[in-house]
């Protein structure tokens, strides 16, 4: 078995707090922070701008948007996966993505509200559109740290066909209440089967 799947909530949390320090990372802690306590619809910039204990200048410095701020949430999610220890050169592809993709699961599984009231308060919602984009970025770059190519025409395909399946494991894993996420490893698992074919592995 991956050494992913064993990966520690704690880790996780360490992850998170060691890349807290600059100002995307407290906005982003902040914005996560107010759609757990009041839904994220209803959240404004101003009101993330104090939370993160900056001003709102400083926020349009850093992030001009509400879909640069879901992106953001994206990127830090991105650098916790990506920080993890490397991968072992023995285990085969889909075991590396594996690994790299419950860690990001892992990272996110603190802040489950608040990501599933970001997902259903996003929809229709004009904003998520940027982080759409970004979300095919980040599955590029679980691709490179597992070692699978991304160049060209076949990368942006298994950029799509990996964004897919992430988000059908999102769904499961918003409803997995288990401490040590067994039904979103299980998910996890049958999608890479599935698309291990189409990512050419």
């Amino acid at each position: 078995m991956a050494t992913g799947r064993r990966t520690s909530s704690k880790r996780a949390k360490a992850g998170w707090r060691a890349a807290g320090g600059d100002a995307e990372s407290r906005l982003v802690e902040a914005a996560l922070s107010l759609a757990d306590r009041r839904g994220w619809r209803h959240t404004t910039l101003s009101e993330i701008a104090h939370e993160a204990g900056l001003s709102l200048a400083d926020l349009y410095a850093h992030l001009r948007s509400r879909g640069a701020i879901l992106s953001a949430c994206l990127r830090h999610f991105d650098r916790i996966a990506l920080a993890g220890p490397p991968a072992d050169k023995d285990d085969k592809p889909k075991d590396r993505l594996f690994d790299l993709l419950m860690r990001r699961f892992e990272a996110l599984k603190p802040h489950r509200k608040a990501v599933r009231v970001m997902v259903w308060d996003s929809v229709g919602d004009p904003a998520a559109v940027l982080a759409l984009k970004r979300l095919l970025t980040s599955m590029g770059w679980m691709l490179e740290a597992a070692g699978i190519p991304t160049a060209g025409l076949p990368g942006m395909a298994k950029r799509r066909i990996l964004a897919l399946a992430y988000l059908s494991v999102l769904v499961v894993f918003l409803r997995d209440e288990s401490a040590d996420l067994a039904k979103t490893m299980a998910a996890l698992d049958r999608r890479l089967s599935l698309i291990e074919p189409l990512l050419g592995l």
